[in-house]
Protein backbone atom coordinates (compact mmCIF):
# COMPACT_ATOMS: atom_id res chain seq x y z
CA UNK A 1 0.00 0.00 0.00
CA UNK A 2 1.51 3.53 -1.33
CA UNK A 3 1.81 6.52 1.54
CA UNK A 4 -0.22 9.55 0.37
CA UNK A 5 3.26 11.34 -0.59
CA UNK A 6 3.66 8.08 -2.72
CA UNK A 7 0.38 8.66 -4.47
CA UNK A 8 0.78 12.06 -5.00
CA UNK A 9 4.22 11.62 -6.61
CA UNK A 10 2.66 8.94 -8.43
CA UNK A 11 0.23 10.87 -10.02
CA UNK A 12 2.48 13.83 -10.49
CA UNK A 13 4.94 11.72 -12.60
CA UNK A 14 2.46 10.26 -14.72
CA UNK A 15 0.75 13.52 -14.95
CA UNK A 16 4.43 14.65 -16.11
CA UNK A 17 4.53 11.95 -18.21
CA UNK A 18 1.41 12.33 -20.10
CA UNK A 19 1.58 16.20 -20.88
CA UNK A 20 5.52 16.04 -21.78
CA UNK A 21 6.74 18.77 -18.85
CA UNK A 22 9.27 18.26 -15.78
CA UNK A 23 8.27 17.76 -12.80
CA UNK A 24 8.62 22.22 -11.21
CA UNK A 25 5.99 22.49 -14.56
CA UNK A 26 3.61 20.45 -13.07
CA UNK A 27 4.52 21.41 -9.54
CA UNK A 28 3.59 25.09 -10.62
CA UNK A 29 0.66 23.90 -12.22
CA UNK A 30 -0.64 21.95 -9.28
CA UNK A 31 0.81 23.66 -6.76
CA UNK A 32 1.39 27.46 -7.76
CA UNK A 33 4.78 26.50 -6.08
CA UNK A 34 7.41 25.25 -8.82
CA UNK A 35 9.58 24.08 -5.89
CA UNK A 36 6.93 21.90 -4.22
CA UNK A 37 7.06 18.46 -5.79
CA UNK A 38 10.76 18.65 -6.15
CA UNK A 39 11.23 19.33 -2.15
CA UNK A 40 8.69 16.46 -1.94
CA UNK A 41 10.56 14.16 -4.09
CA UNK A 42 13.56 15.35 -1.33
CA UNK A 43 12.07 14.57 1.55
CA UNK A 44 9.42 17.37 2.26
CA UNK A 45 6.35 17.05 4.05
CA UNK A 46 2.73 18.19 2.60
CA UNK A 47 0.05 19.69 4.87
CA UNK A 48 -2.98 17.29 4.49
CA UNK A 49 -5.50 20.67 3.09
CA UNK A 50 -2.70 21.01 0.53
CA UNK A 51 -2.77 18.09 -0.35
CA UNK A 52 -6.08 17.04 -0.85
CA UNK A 53 -6.84 20.19 -3.02
CA UNK A 54 -3.64 19.35 -4.70
CA UNK A 55 -5.17 15.31 -5.86
CA UNK A 56 -8.35 17.14 -6.83
CA UNK A 57 -6.61 19.41 -8.94
CA UNK A 58 -4.68 16.37 -10.43
CA UNK A 59 -8.16 14.38 -10.89
CA UNK A 60 -9.96 17.57 -12.59
CA UNK A 61 -7.03 18.47 -14.78
CA UNK A 62 -5.93 14.78 -16.06
CA UNK A 63 -5.39 14.64 -19.46
CA UNK A 64 -7.61 12.36 -21.24
CA UNK A 65 -5.55 10.50 -23.08
CA UNK A 66 -3.69 9.22 -19.69
CA UNK A 67 -4.52 6.20 -17.58
CA UNK A 68 -4.53 7.55 -13.71
CA UNK A 69 -2.01 5.49 -11.47
CA UNK A 70 -2.68 1.99 -10.49
CA UNK A 71 -3.27 1.69 -6.54
CA UNK A 72 -4.06 5.10 -6.37
CA UNK A 73 -7.22 6.51 -5.66
CA UNK A 74 -8.81 9.23 -8.22
CA UNK A 75 -11.31 12.09 -6.04
CA UNK A 76 -14.54 12.80 -7.63
CA UNK A 77 -14.73 15.21 -10.09
CA UNK A 78 -15.18 18.47 -8.46
CA UNK A 79 -18.82 19.40 -8.94
CA UNK A 80 -18.38 22.19 -11.39
CA UNK A 81 -16.50 20.25 -13.58
CA UNK A 82 -19.20 17.17 -13.39
CA UNK A 83 -21.95 19.79 -14.29
CA UNK A 84 -20.04 20.78 -17.22
CA UNK A 85 -19.17 17.01 -18.53
CA UNK A 86 -23.24 15.87 -18.45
Amino acid sequence: MMSGIDELLAVATAYAKAEEIDLNTVSWRALGDSKKLPAIVAGADIQLRRFERTMQWFSDHWPTTAAWPDGVSRPALSPDLEKAAS
